[in-house]
């Protein structure tokens, strides 16, 4: 296999100085305590400032929006933003090998991206408080920008969306990151967003609503509930730290260091591309589209949909008023989830180099099938309900680990735009296993990162927690001073 890299400069080196600003970013000495007393205090009167009320309604009181009375189908009236409709899925030799389901459709790219400028040989981060309606406790640290390809053409007819210029004339700007990536391969139907980091100059300043932060300061953001939102989580994973940015304090660190270095370790690169190549091409997964008002098992009733075994998720509507966004208040279906989700990786110290345990998992609305994921993703309610199916590997380390083995642990929503009041427990556990099932591997930081280069390598679960696992590079953020 061939694979073909873009040029770009060396990790952590950014244009605006010799020093490396990302590890400086990532190093810098912050009063954490207070900042982030600060950011918190930010997003509180944010919200009092530009409250959002979200009301559910039923599905058939959603203004703008239409159930094709045929397939039963619910789509906006303009023919854009996405649909909720039904699928079939097939898995030879899963575990369920046929069900039906409803998904949405939303077949646009959109971006997602934050910009960077070097203030002083630090590299600073450009975040805004955005409040969303799925979103628990309201405004959150999203990226700069956060649109819809609906949304930043304005389909709507609101306002613009701000510093979208600077993603869509790149040649004005260094682009730092710039790749595809999946979502929610079980509620999206080949969902994909632009994730960008684009440099900027110091005129570049901060509007209304925006802040600059270090990498430091994210970092620490990230262990506090609800608070750093998706889609700049699956953004921050793009960037490749050095091992600058890693400094060797305690055993731990100096495995983090070593790992980020490696693009070899038990596995080579070259064996974990082909792992992935061949489950893609050797799991079978077929799709295809069903009414979704023939979705066996699923109910429209009481102005919700619902599943009979009252798990996995509803599609319920909601009336949201907001100020501060491109339009004042709109109507919509969301997913709301059955139970908290948990994200969680393996990690353990091979040889003196930290590894990461992956498993190839394959998801019906992925672009390709299979994409590398936690070590353990799941919905634990879910597991614990359906006793006819064997709980997934590891789920019982995790949720016997000890506190002295979790290395991160925090929950956190999921995209609010699309999903109401979804958390998922995302967890890094550091844990000996000595034999792994077909379908997992270990890998290095190192090779994390150059999968990240790349589309529909790591899904958006795995993204999220490879942000939080580099947030241990921050000292201060994995308990050292």
């Amino acid at each position: 296999m061939t694979i073909h890299y873009p040029i770009r400069p060396a990790a952590g080196q950014w244009s605006g100085g010799a020093e490396p600003a990302l590890a400086r970013s990532a190093l810098a000495d912050v009063a954490t305590e207070a900042r982030r007393t600060t950011t918190l205090d930010w997003l509180a009167e944010r919200n009092r400032r530009q409250p959002m009320t979200v009301e559910r309604v039923d599905l058939d009181d959603l203004e703008g929006w239409a159930t094709d009375p045929a397939t039963g189908t619910i789509h906006h009236e303009s023919g854009r933003f996405f649909s909720i409709e039904g699928i079939e899925v097939r898995v030879e030799n899963g575990a369920v090998s046929r069900w039906r389901q409803p998904i949405i459709d939303q077949p646009e790219v959109g971006v997602l991206g934050i910009l960077t400028r070097t203030d002083d040989g630090v590299a600073r981060f450009l975040l805004q408080a955005k409040a969303e309606p799925g979103n628990p406790g309201g405004h959150q640290l999203s990226p700069t920008v956060q649109a819809t390809r609906s949304n930043y053409t304005r389909v709507h007819k609101g306002r613009s969306v701000p510093y979208l210029e600077h993603f869509l004339e790149r040649g004005r700007h260094r682009v730092v990151a710039d790749v595809r990536q999946s979502e929610q391969g079980a509620w999206f139907r080949r969902k994909r967003n632009r994730n960008m980091v684009v440099e900027v100059g110091p005129e570049v300043e901060e509007q209304d609503g925006f802040r600059w932060f270090t990498l430091a300061e994210i970092h620490h953001l990230l262990a506090v509930e609800n608070v750093v939102n998706m889609d700049s989580r699956t953004v921050l994973s793009c960037l490749a730290l050095g091992t600058d940015a890693v400094p060797a304090l305690g055993r731990f660190a100096a495995a983090f260091q070593a790992s980020v270095a490696r693009i070899d370790g038990v596995n080579e690169m070259t064996a974990v591309l082909s792992a992935v190549t061949e489950a893609r091409t050797s799991i079978e997964v077929s799709t295809s589209p069903v009414p979704l008002n023939e979705t066996t098992g699923w109910h429209r009733r009481d102005g919700l949909i619902r599943h009979e075994s009252g798990a996995f998720f509803e599609i319920v509507g909601v009336a949201v008023r907001a100020s501060g966004r491109e339009v004042d208040g709109w109507s919509q279906p969301m997913f709301a989830a059955r139970g908290e989700g948990l994200a969680a990786f393996l990690v353990h110290e091979k040889q003196g180099v930290l590894h990461v345990l992956l498993q190839l998992r394959a998801e019906p609305g992925l672009v390709d099938t299979v994409e590398l994921a936690p070590s353990v993703q799941c919905t634990p309610a879910t597991v614990r309900s359906l006793r006819d199916l064997p709980a997934p590997p590891f789920f019982d380390v995790v949720e016997g680990a000890s506190a002295p083995d979790i290395r991160f642990d925090c929950v956190m929503s999921e995209e609010g735009g699309r999903f109401l009041g979804t958390e998922t427990r995302y967890v890094i556990v550091e844990a000996d296993v000595p034999a792994v099932p077909p379908g997992y591997l270990w890998v290095t930081v190192g090779q994390l990162q150059e999968l990240l280069r790349h589309s529909h390598y790591l899904n958006v679960q795995a993204r999220s927690l490879f942000a939080c696992l580099q947030s241990l590079s921050t000292p201060s953020a994995r308990g050292e001073s």
